[in-house]
């Protein structure tokens, strides 16, 4: 799986006008599923991002992780972080789970982050989204599961 995670004041994600999932503090993460991802893929990316130290400490510190700091996190499904851009202009995603493999990674992800007792929201998959945020620092970072 990749992601893509953003240390945010505030996110949200929005569908044909409707809010559909916020998250306040914490992380907006767009995942992408990958060819051979499974189950065990998801729950270790989980584990991952609950113990990734982006957030200050009270030094100033990027020293404590979402567990520590009691953030939520808002996933959005993101199938274009696989594009492949090494030929011509337009970016192909073959890359990239098929749709009803994707879909319940895309899930199972969000159930793992849940279980570890993050509070989360989740984008609507497969739809024309509009994502909102406030990028805090900013802190970006991309994840690939093959690190």
């Amino acid at each position: 799986m990749r992601a893509l995670l953003q240390r945010v004041s505030d996110a949200s994600v929005t569908v044909n006008g409707t809010v559909v999932g916020r998250c306040d503090a914490g992380l907006l993460i767009l995942v992408c599923s990958m060819p051979g991802d499974t189950n065990d893929t998801a729950q270790a990316l989980a584990a991952k991002i609950s113990k990734l130290r982006l957030f200050k400490d009270d030094a100033g510190k990027m020293n404590l992780s979402i567990l520590q700091t009691g953030g939520s996190a808002l996933v959005v499904s993101q199938f274009t972080l696989a594009a492949d851009t090494s030929r011509g202009n337009r970016p192909g995603f073959s890359g990239a789970a098929k749709p009803d493999e994707a879909e319940a990674l895309y899930l199972q992800f969000a159930d793992a982050l849940r279980n570890l007792n993050i509070p989360t929201e989740t984008g609507q998959f497969g739809a024309d989204m509009a994502v909102s945020l406030t990028n805090d620092g900013p802190v970006t970072i991309w994840l690939d599961t093959d690190i």
